[in-house]
């Protein structure tokens, strides 16, 4: 029955696809203007709305180029309740900044982490706040054509490529299918860890990629489980019952892992960037209580951790661990995928 409702859905999504197509004709023909500035600036996002692992693919970009450079990071702040562009403090929280920039700022204390809806007017708020800044990335602007970023990394789902998905709101893509082709880089995230060159050589003749392009498949490495307020480690086992907490896109790959860990495993699963109240958590926590087991913990995303630290006396000793995720290159390309972003931030600040 949805998939015949949805099917009312085709007219509105071509109406999106038009219009975007408009906007993308005026940027390519110059009747939209696009900005550039005197240092590197990375991209990262992609052509749909959910995850791809924007984030991690940041902070992957963060520990690379941190021992070398000032880097910031500059987003849109998704679901916070301020307007217009905010630098983060110590006083900050997910609701002045957003969820994403918040784990930056909590991982990174040292690095500035800026939030602006319009892009193009916060950078140069950013640089006169930090002026020592030597790069900034860009956490999922891709579609953001008002600024010509130096190096565009575009990531696709390998479940859920965008050469197989639909315009919203029938689908999930917000940008062209053709607007691939102004990546310099694009990631194919979220692969299986065996995947075989076969495969892979297929994605890639798949997405067309272009001669001046490179790409990459990354599969999820998942770290070390730790306490959200203590930062105690701890690791699962089989007799573990696990309550997974998740206000992301997808959390189908999180829930696939676990799964092959534990048979006792349960979810609860909120909207993409779900503000937590305290009725939720009361909710969360009456849940957990009623499993009966002595072996049990909750476990969440570093995303949605940054949204339950507001509950810090509430959470106590509750045994609330979250568990962080990174981008591990297969196929032995991690050297390269680093060698060109370095190569582009050490060759444009020679130019400058």
């Amino acid at each position: 029955m949805l998939k015949s409702f949805r099917i009312f859905l085709w007219p509105f999504a071509f109406l999106y696809r038009t219009g975007v197509a408009i906007r993308n004709f005026c940027y390519d023909k110059n009747i939209f203007k696009t900005s550039r500035f005197g240092l590197p600036i990375i991209c990262v996002g992609n052509l749909s709305v959910g995850g791809t692992g924007k984030s991690p693919m940041v902070e992957y970009l963060v520990q690379l180029l941190q021992p070398e450079y000032q880097l910031a990071t500059l987003s849109r702040g998704y679901k916070r309740r301020t307007q217009g562009y905010a630098l983060a403090n110590d006083n900050s929280t997910a609701l002045d900044i957003g969820d994403e920039p918040m784990q930056f700022h909590v991982k990174f204390p040292e690095m500035a982490v800026a939030v602006g809806e319009k892009r193009v007017e916060a950078i140069p708020q950013l640089l006169h706040d930090k002026p020592d800044t030597d790069v900034i990335i860009l956490d999922d602007a891709y579609q953001h054509r008002a600024i010509q970023a130096g190096l565009n990394i575009l990531l696709t789902d390998y479940q859920n490529l965008f050469t197989r998905d639909y315009y919203l709101p029938y689908g999930k893509l917000r940008d062209l299918k053709s607007g691939y082709k102004r990546a310099d880089i694009i990631v194919v995230t979220k692969c299986e860890k065996e995947l075989s060159a076969e495969n892979k050589q297929a994605v890639t003749n798949e997405l067309q990629v272009l001669s001046h392009q490179k790409i990459f498949f990354t599969s999820i490495d998942y770290g070390q489980l730790y306490h959200i307020i203590s930062k105690e480690t701890i690791k699962i086992t089989p007799a573990t019952h696990i309550m997974l907490i998740t206000g992301i896109a997808n959390a189908n790959p999180l829930q696939a892992m676990f799964l092959k860990h534990t048979k006792h495993f349960r979810i609860m699963k909120f909207t993409d960037h779900h503000i937590y109240r305290i009725d939720d958590f009361q909710k969360i926590k009456k849940t957990f209580e009623a499993i009966e087991a002595k072996d049990k913990i909750i476990i969440t995303t570093e995303k949605d951790a940054v949204r339950f630290i507001k509950f810090k006396n509430e959470i106590g000793d509750l045994p609330m661990y979250v568990l962080p995720m990174q981008h591990q290159f297969l196929f032995g390309e991690v050297k390269a995928f680093q060698d060109l972003v370095t190569k582009y931030v050490a060759n444009h600040l020679k130019k400058n």
